[in-house]
């Protein structure tokens, strides 16, 4: 559900506006009304860069680190002084990389002469004796250089030879230059780039500890600059009257903190003014659930929160998306597999994410119970084995009666039809509590159409009704609906007009309705493929034990089961979190009306120094 607000108007002194603020903020449930009454100024500009930076910064030393943040802040040490050090550390690395390229040209260049001495062939060159390096295709070589300059073959390499010349002086009846070769020898150039590669492992390594010791550092530091940041917005968002004098600010707090603020207020001596929220506020959202439909906030929170005077979609949302999991699941052994992943992982992982393990191991409780409902564990078919027969009276297998239609298929779209009307039931009293009931008459025309026509004919079906009921029945409920779709869709406009908007939304309606309920479909489809999917290794593996033997049977078995069912659990969590998904954003919220478009509650409030 969504907590009801308090709006706040405050009129200020200008020389108590700073010490207000300070209060205010401290206080930690005002939410502040953005007007943006001023541009961003110099100092607001920079802040934002800096902020920018500290996150691209922050981004990458988590990364660098990996799971182990076992640090504190550190005292003393600000976060521009980690982002510099970051800086100079990752400017080293990259100073040191850059040697390598050069190094592999050098030592590349070097492997077709060989690893000689550059000393020697300085001595020669001191008692007059020049060695000088050459390179030329084999048919530009001559093999009279061997005897008129002392050329020496080094090697024939990709259709080049390289040779060395020995002269008594510098060589000058050769029509070519020599090369300019490295002035180190191979193997030192080898040891160098050996030496800059273990420079760069321990440059490597310090900036991963720097990162582990230094991320909560920054991570605090943005922290703070983030409350300088809301400060300034503030400021901005500060109307200025008679002549600056007085400074005009609005806020929204919950209706719970009410004593507290009025308690500061009256104390701070400022003016100030309390109302309700109403239904054309743009309140912003805070949602108050009960510990189970807390746990799907998030979900809620990806669409979009609700507007103050729609209702909180979460509730609803949160058993219908656990059944449609389990339902695309549909194996009991992968809910077991969820429920214990769920308690390993929440002991590992820091508190900000074991929280999500209490969904994990809620969606496995869900998939345990409706996974032994349509009778699969891990691949087996628990209808097949020899269980007690009230408990495979519980389970929902096989085809209709004669027919060839799946009962989980059935079932399937039972639990569409449900989900859509109350979709539809949702906007009807939304419309009703928002614009009144006359201006909703269409929605609850569709409502008793749609919902009174599935009742109808389902008592029907199950002959609790007559036939001669059910149909004055329907005859009732469609001349009812009929009015309030095609006559009074909208008080204000001309009837002729009204049936034609009735005529197009019953087109809509039609079409639209029947492909939202054939999605549904989804969930029969993905529960079948994954449990054949989970039976197709089961009989690989055993056929591949029969083959290989008891020996290496039961190991190669043991490996495909657990490789087999490992990779189905993985890809049905995934499917059977974005389908539900689907479901809920578009099936269910376009028929209940839900827009999403609220503004979620985010109170003035400040970091305390660590």
């Amino acid at each position: 559900m969504i907590t009801k607000m308090k709006k706040l108007t405050f009129l200020i002194y200008h020389k108590e506006y700073e010490q207000f603020l300070e209060q205010i903020r401290g206080l930690g449930v005002v939410h502040i009304v953005e007007k943006q009454c001023g541009e961003m100024d110099d100092r607001l500009q920079r802040f934002m860069q800096k902020r920018a930076l500290y996150k691209n910064t922050l981004n990458a030393m988590n990364n660098l680190a990996g799971k182990d943040l076992s640090a504190t802040v550190r005292t003393g040490v600000s976060a521009d002084e980690v982002v510099s050090a970051y800086e100079d550390l990752q400017s080293h690395i990259q100073e040191l990389g850059q040697k390598l390229p050069q190094l592999d040209k050098d030592i590349a260049q070097m492997q077709v002469w060989g690893d000689f001495d550059w000393t020697a062939v300085r001595k020669l060159r001191d008692a007059g004796w020049y060695v000088q390096f050459y390179s030329c295709t084999e048919k530009e070589y001559d093999e009279a250089w061997e005897s008129d300059y002392n050329a020496v073959r080094i090697q024939e390499q990709g259709g080049h030879i390289y040779f060395v010349t020995v002269t008594p002086g510098p060589l000058e009846g050769l029509d070519m230059e020599p090369l300019r070769l490295p002035s180190a020898s191979l193997s030192e150039l080898l040891a160098r780039k050996a030496d800059t590669e273990l420079q760069i492992e321990q440059a490597q390594a310090d900036l991963k500890a720097f990162c582990q010791a230094n991320c909560k550092t920054l991570e605090h530091g943005n922290l703070l600059l983030q409350g300088d940041i809301d400060l300034l917005k503030v400021k901005l968002n500060s109307e200025h009257m008679a002549d600056g004098a007085v400074v005009l600010l609005e806020g929204w707090i919950p209706v719970d903190n009410e004593p507290e603020v009025k308690q500061l207020l009256d104390n701070s001596g400022v003016y100030y003014e309390i109302r309700n929220a109403t239904k054309e506020d743009n309140a912003p959202i805070k949602l108050r659930n009960n510990a189970f439909a807390r746990m799907y906030e998030v979900l809620t929170k990806m669409y979009g929160m609700p507007d103050y005077a729609e209702f909180d979609p979460t509730p609803i949302l949160a058993p219908f998306f656990s059944l449609f999991f389990a339902f695309c699941m549909g194996d009991a052994g992968y809910g077991v597999v969820l429920i214990i992943l769920g308690f390993i992982l929440k002991k590992k992982l820091s508190k900000s994410l074991s929280g999500m393990m209490n969904l994990v191991i809620t969606l496995g409780v869900f998939t345990t119970v409706i996974g032994t409902i349509l009778g699969t564990c891990f691949g087996v078919s628990l209808f097949d084995l020899e269980l007690p027969e009230f408990i495979k009276q519980f389970m929902i297998v096989g085809k209709i009666g004669e027919t060839t239609y799946d009962k989980q298929m059935l079932l399937a779209l039972i639990i569409g039809v449900v989900h859509i009307s109350i979709a539809m039931t949702v906007k009807a009293i939304g419309e009703t509590v928002r614009y009144g009931f006359k201006e909703s008459l269409s929605s609850w025309g569709w409502l008793l159409l749609v919902v009174g026509g599935v009742c109808v004919g389902s008592l029907s079906f199950f002959e609790v009704i007559s036939e001669h009921v059910s149909t004055w029945a329907f005859i009732i409920i469609g001349g009812v609906s009929a009015i309030g779709i095609y006559l009074l869709n909208n008080l204000h406009r001309n009837v002729l007009v009204n049936i034609g908007a009735g005529i197009w939304d019953t087109y809509n309606m039609a079409t639209g309705l029947m492909g939202d309920i054939l999605s549904y479909i989804r969930l029969y489809a993905l529960g079948l493929a994954g449990g054949m999917l989970g039976g197709v290794f089961n009989q690989l593996a055993f056929m591949v034990n029969d083959a290989a033997g008891p020996a290496l049977g039961w190991l190669f078995c043991g490996l495909i089961l657990v490789f087999g069912h490992t990779l189905n659990i993985a890809m049905s969590c995934l499917s059977a979190f974005v389908h539900p998904l689907r479901l809920t954003f578009v099936e269910y919220f376009k028929n209940s009306g839900y827009n999403g478009k609220g503004e979620e509650y985010a109170p003035f409030t400040t970091v305390e120094n660590k």
